[in-house]
């Protein structure tokens, strides 16, 4: 339910049939102070402009309609990148020959079997690390991976990367670390260059990182994506409000909220809101605040920042990465960066 992970230091298997199997469950502490709901409310909610991160639209059936989101006609980054993944997992396996895969966000891995499937065809048996904060999901997906490659050790890691990579368990030999779906976008420009320099402070060289970033296109094809026909991300947004109900026992009523995503074409970036239908009163029990909206007032739910090829370039190169592969599709709708620390040799297959 969105609370974060226990603090554990050791490894411990998962038990399949009493069998200790190929994946290992470790609980990673947060280094770094990392809010939780009801502080991210307190801070966001109470005050205009309200808003609330985007982390917390993922509960069981926000996951669910994320998937759906997935597989609506008009939003293209999933299937766009998936198809890029397919394409490049090849040479990225070949040109890095890692021993260690680490996924920020792993989700359900569905995209990285495009690597496991490159890492079959070149003999690599690279051991997977996904980091995320749902214990069952990593279980789950752990557990299907294991069954589908029989060379595969799955190491879940269980917690949050915002709370800092410190913590990670040692690892030997080269690493391909991935940030996939476009999350970069969710940042701020400040978060985003605090995040890529916490993942070059753990990298050595021959280590390698792979960016997934949405590109600034066409406003029309950018706003259809998040207000799609179906009214799929709607009910996706609208979801966020059950989650604040039953963690902050509050009373919000979907019925009383619309959802609005718009492009900001001076940010670059798609912005989400849940906007007041009416004016009315919420009351926060876990807060002991009741909100006062307007008709019209909105809470923004997520940003999803747009690069173009430039800025990826230059946030990257800030953060003391050299970017040694650029995969695109020919529309140029999304980025696959493969980058490297700065001053490390690139080797080409």
């Amino acid at each position: 339910m969105l609370a974060y992970a226990a603090r554990l230091s050791n490894p411990v298997p998962f038990m399949e049939n009493n069998i200790v199997s190929r994946l290992t469950s470790r609980k990673v502490s947060s280094v770094l102070p990392v809010a939780d709901i009801l502080e991210d409310a307190s801070e966001g909610l109470i005050d205009s402009p309200r808003s609330m991160p985007p982390k917390y639209f993922y509960d069981e059936r926000g996951s669910q309609l994320f998937d759906a989101i997935c597989e609506t006609r008009e939003y293209y980054p999933t299937r766009t990148e998936e198809a890029l993944l397919r394409a490049s997992a090849h040479d990225i396996i070949e040109q890095l020959r890692p021993d260690h895969i680490v996924e920020f966000g792993s989700g359900t891995a569905r995209k990285t079997r495009h690597l496991f499937d490159a890492c079959d065809r070149v003999g690599e048996t690279a051991a997977y690390w996904p980091f995320d904060v749902c214990e069952e999901m990593l279980h789950d997906s752990g557990q299907q991976l294991v069954e589908e490659y029989d060379w595969l050790q799955v190491n879940a890691l269980v917690g949050d990367y915002l709370g800092g990579l410190a913590g990670l368990p040692p690892r030997e030999g080269p690493c391909l670390y991935l940030f996939l779906g476009g999350t970069i976008g969710n940042f701020t420009e400040a978060e985003a260059a605090a995040f890529l320099d916490e993942v070059r402070a753990i990298m050595r060289p021959g280590d390698g990182l792979l960016l997934g970033a949405d590109r600034v296109k066409d406003t029309d094809v950018l706003h259809a994506a998040y207000n799609d026909d179906s009214g799929v991300t709607a009910q996706f947004n609208l979801n966020l409000l059950q989650v604040l109900n039953r963690e902050l026992d509050a009373d919000f009523c979907n019925e009383n909220f619309e959802h609005h995503a718009l492009f900001n074409t001076e940010a670059n970036q798609i912005e989400m809101y849940l906007v007041s239908r009416r004016r009315q009163s919420v009351r926060i029990e876990a807060l002991k605040r009741t909100l006062k909206l307007e008709a019209g007032e909105r809470i923004l739910t997520e940003i999803s920042r747009k690069f173009t090829p430039a800025h990826l370039e230059a946030l990257l190169s800030g953060a003391g990465f050299t970017i040694q592969r650029h995969f695109e599709p020919d529309n140029g709708w999304f980025s696959l960066v493969l980058a490297g620390p700065q001053n490390t040799p690139v080797t080409q297959s």
